[in-house]
C-alpha cells in the first residue's frame, strides 16, 4: 500500500497552435494487493484517453510514476492546482 498519495495534473496550452491538453497521472491500490498507475489526458473539457499500469511493488509504481511526470514536464506540461474533474 502506498504510504503517500501521489497524484499530479498537468495542463499543456498554447494558444498559437490552438493546444489545451491535459494530462493527469495517480498511483492507486487495486483490489488485489497490487499497485496502479492511473493516467488520464487529452484536450481540456473532452474526454481523452485513459491506462492503468499495474506493478508488484510501490517501489516500481513511483519510479514509473516519476519518469513520466519528467517527460511530461518536457514536453511542456506544467503542473496546476486540482483535477477539475475532482470537482463536484
Amino acid at each position: 500500500m502506498t504510504t503517500h498519495a501521489y497524484q499530479l495534473y498537468c495542463q499543456r496550452i498554447d494558444e498559437t497552435r490552438n493546444m489545451a491538453r491535459y494530462y493527469a497521472l495517480s498511483i492507486q491500490p487495486t483490489l488485489f494487493g497490487e499497485i496502479a498507475v492511473m493516467r488520464s489526458w487529452g484536450r481540456i473539457g473532452k474526454a481523452g484517453g485513459e491506462k492503468s499500469e499495474i506493478f508488484s511493488s510501490e517501489h516500481q509504481a513511483i519510479s514509473h510514476f516519476l519518469a513520466l511526470a519528467r517527460r511530461k514536464r518536457k514536453r511542456g506540461y506544467v503542473p496546476v492546482g486540482m483535477d477539475p474533474r475532482d470537482v463536484n
